[in-house]
């Protein structure tokens, strides 16, 4: 059936391409949306459904929230320092490869005659640089038109700037950078490729400049931290719809959760179980990392012995030879003197 054939192709995938853990997320999720149960029974899907792509990639409410326009130059004002009025200034655009655990979380925009992504994160990575680079392609390769990159005039394009917006569990500091040459196996004299990432840590408590500066990301950090407030008292869906409800009340982001309260529900569901997940993942790494460390310890300390002992025999073997070549010279000295004589 459709099932089992999907169930073995997995397998098979597996064996010759390990996913990683956010690969191995998002299957789970097809799995069970394949599966669906009916009345104690697994539902099989028709021809017609098997034809209909299994992936429906979703916004984060981060995105959700800042790719309207106004929202957005709000928070570009706060980031740069800047104070333009006209949303229209911005020109948004849409990265079609920038997907992470099935869900879209950059945004990409043009004002000021400069490029702007802008990434969120619940997740500490340090291979951003990296990431952002292979981004960067698609905007890039949408205003250049490829005739003119083997013309003899100079082809002007946009610098970039890379923010990425963290508001994961593990502490960070309030503001960090990563380059990309931190990622290069061997250490260069001359960088010749570089490409810088700041991070701003938007948890409640971190950069108060910024969050004054951006009232709309206050609200979105106070939405989160509510929601993983009230997870540690009950289940993530009555969690969500707790922080949902009270956050309309008190006209933390009113107008945004009442015109997209079921959406918004169901992302801060799935980011959250996304964001447990990938802690438990890397709890188990660790966990396995550390009984993988303990058995190479006992092997280093077991060669270690070996070698000692070997050494330690070499030297019994040395001293035991010099032994007998001084008695060796005693008994040659005996014989030398009873002869003078």
């Amino acid at each position: 059936g459709v099932a089992s054939d999907f169930l073995l192709s997995i397998q098979k995938s597996q064996c010759l391409n390990p996913k990683t853990e956010a690969e191995r997320f998002h299957e789970r999720h097809e799995i069970r949306s394949l599966l669906q149960s009916k009345k104690g029974g697994l539902r099989m899907t028709t021809p017609a459904e098997e034809l209909k792509p299994m992936k429906t990639y979703k916004d984060r409410m981060f995105r959700m929230i800042f790719s309207e326009k106004e929202k957005l130059l709000e928070l570009y004002n706060a980031v740069s320092g800047k104070n333009y009025k006209d949303p229209e200034l911005l020109t948004i655009n849409t990265l079609e490869n920038a997907i992470y655990m099935s869900m879209k979380n950059d945004i990409s925009f043009l004002i000021d005659s400069r490029l702007s992504l802008y990434e969120h994160q619940s997740t500490y990575n340090s291979n951003m640089p990296l990431r952002l680079l292979h981004y960067i392609s698609d905007p890039y390769e949408s205003m250049v038109n490829p005739i003119k990159l083997y013309g003899s005039s100079p082809v002007q394009i946009p610098p970039p700037r890379f923010i990425v917006f963290y508001n994961g569990t593990e502490e960070r500091p309030e503001r960090e950078e990563l380059c990309l040459s931190r990622l290069y196996s061997v250490e260069e004299e001359e960088i010749w490729l570089e490409l810088k990432v700041v991070v701003l840590n938007i948890n409640m408590g971190h950069n108060k400049e910024l969050m004054e500066g951006c009232r709309t990301l206050w609200e979105y950090a106070e939405y989160v931290r509510r929601v993983r407030q009230y997870r540690k008292e009950m289940s993530i869906e009555e969690a969500v719809e707790r922080a949902i409800t009270e956050c309309i009340a008190e006209g933390i982001l009113r107008e945004f959760l009442i015109k997209n309260r079921a959406e918004a529900k169901a992302v801060s569901i799935y980011e959250y179980s996304e964001e447990e997940h990938i802690r438990m993942e890397r709890e188990d790494a660790f966990e396995d990392g550390k009984k993988t460390g303990i058995e190479q310890e006992k092997i280093k300390t077991a060669r270690e012995k070996e070698r000692a002992d070997t050494e330690k025999q070499r030297a019994d073997k040395a001293v035991s030879k010099v032994k007998n070549m001084e008695e060796d010279l005693r008994k040659l000295r005996e014989k030398i003197e009873k002869y003078e004589k």
